[in-house]
């Protein structure tokens, strides 16, 4: 009997569990690029149109390995606008009545699948390395579910860095050498870049009609969109930017956006990368001499550690848990995320970059976009909502958690031990932001301090029932109280004051 296999935008992998159940002698391979996909949040126009390529040639490549794949392109005449719509229509054309799925990687999808008149069965996305069930039994019984503990029995799990039962080198991270401030000059250009070709243009073409007013600019556009161009462009990451990739994770710098990080992400969010492949390929550069164990055990921990432990939190927390708002923030998100003018360099750097690449590191979306966020007391759902819109390797499953959890403290403590939160001295210390800033971050009040120091003070003061006990925080409340009164006043009225110009809409 035929059976439908259905393969999401952002589960391009031959591997894939769904794939994997079914028969390609009877089974029959849906996909579809639908309105409802597109635009349940106006996601950036690159965004969609890395996912549209991708899928039309992930398309080719199953039925060129023997699949009937029925693929309904969005401007076809007969799209009915949402996946289940998609399998139902299928369903009537074929007489098929079951569907084989990967679980997709939030619930909004899950529940939309759970709820159709069709058997579907949803199997776990044995992608990752780390099943949801495997993390679930890591998790029980744990007072804190801190990632450094479920990333040692990951690394115990895989081999990977390991000498038996214990890390090669001796320690199990080398943060404390991978925290270099920006470096003067970056010896490389950037990830590997792809010449769009006649498919990618035609889906370009597509997105600019259909999206062209989302934010974000969609051309010029670089991304790999099929296998062999992502395996390209992990192979020029571990040759020329691995070896000093962990020295400077951190920086940030205004006119080089790259750095030595892999801007491969978004190829192992939709299945082009698998994960354990991407590790093993750094940890062999390291057994070859050709990049240090700092780097490679950094890179390795953000996969291996990070990635799988955002996932496995966000099915253990469930649906609810994008409605966290545990410091009871409400402040509408500024227009400045969007674009509008500000004078501090740092968010419009950090915007403007976004807008035209859909990409920025993960400090800059820590410590300068969300750090700002948390500061001002922005709603997180707003800023959740934002995130998911503006990268193009945002998906709910990785993004969520680390807006949420690790960037707006949001969850209560869940991820991250205490809010990220810093004055202007971080940003300072680990960019060139600062030196043509219009505010100065050597001044602590008065016109032109840094909103930064400012609101960094006025965060803690605010929030100082929740974290005073917080002993990783007493040193920050042990130099707010030794300030002046009329110091902290000045400070916190300053701050107010700053804080209602941006409610406001005024520039700042």
């Amino acid at each position: 009997m035929t059976r439908l296999v259905l393969v999401l935008g952002d589960q391009l992998s031959e591997d894939l569990s769904a794939l994997r159940m079914a028969d390609r002698k009877t089974d029959i391979v849906v996909m579809a690029e639908v309105e409802q996909e597109a635009t349940y949040v106006q996601h950036h126009p690159k965004k969609i149109a890395l996912i549209f390529a991708a899928m039309r040639k992930f398309a080719v490549r199953l039925r060129a390995d023997g699949w009937e794949v029925r693929y309904c392109e969005l401007d076809d005449t007969a799209n009915s606008g949402s996946i289940p719509a998609e399998l139902l229509r299928r369903a009537e054309e074929t007489g098929a009545q079951e569907v084989i799925a990967t679980r997709p990687g939030e619930w909004r999808l899950i529940t939309l699948l759970d709820e159709m008149p069709l058997t579907v069965h949803q199997l776990e996305d044995t992608r990752f390395i780390a099943s949801t069930r495997e993390f679930e039994a890591w998790a029980k019984g744990r007072k804190a579910l801190r990632m450094e503990y479920f990333y040692r029995e990951m690394r115990r799990k895989t081999g990977l860095l390991m000498e038996g039962d214990q890390p090669i080198g001796g320690q199990w991270n080398y943060d404390h050498d991978n925290r270099k401030p920006a470096p003067e000059s970056i010896d490389i250009s950037g990830p590997l870049r792809f010449t769009p070709d006649a498919m990618v243009q035609e889906v370009l073409d597509l997105v600019e009609a259909r999206f062209g007013s989302s934010f974000g600019e969609l051309r010029p556009f670089h991304f790999a969109t099929d296998q062999g161009q992502a395996h390209h462009a992990l192979a020029h990451f571990i040759r020329y930017a691995l070896p000093k990739f962990g020295d400077f994770q951190d920086a940030m710098l205004s006119d080089h956006r790259f750095l030595y990080h892999a801007l491969i992400s978004p190829y192992l969010n939709i299945g082009l990368l698998l994960p354990l492949e991407v590790c093993q390929a750094a940890e062999r550069a390291y057994f070859r001499g050709e990049a240090p164990l700092n780097a490679v055990e950094g890179f390795i921990r953000q996969i291996l550690g990070w990635r799988e432990y955002v996932r496995g939190i966000y099915f253990l927390e469930g649906p609810e848990y994008t409605r966290s708002n545990e410091l009871g923030h409400h402040r509408a998100l500024p227009d400045l995320y969007w674009g509008a003018e500000t004078r501090m360099r740092c968010l419009s750097n950090a915007v403007e970059q976004t807008r035209e690449e859909g990409y920025a590191h993960h400090i800059q979306r820590l410590m300068v976009t969300g750090n700002f966020a948390l500061l001002a007391g922005v709603n997180p759902a707003e800023v959740h909502d934002w995130y998911l819109r503006v990268y193009v390797d945002a998906f709910e499953w990785v993004e969520a958690p680390n807006t949420l959890g690790m960037s707006q403290f949001a969850d209560g403590g869940v991820i991250a031990s205490k809010p990220y939160v810093s004055s202007g001295s971080y940003i300072n210390r680990m960019s060139d932001y600062c030196k043509s800033c219009h505010y100065s971050v050597s001044k602590k009040t008065g016109e032109g301090a840094c909103p930064f120091n400012l609101l960094y003070w006025h965060f803690l003061d605010r929030h100082r029932a929740l974290f005073d006990g917080n002993p990783r925080m007493g040193n920050m409340y042990g130099t707010w109280d030794r300030m002046d009164a009329d110091r902290r006043k000045t400070v916190l009225d300053e701050a107010e004051d700053f804080l209602d110009r941006l409610s406001k809409g005024q520039t700042v």
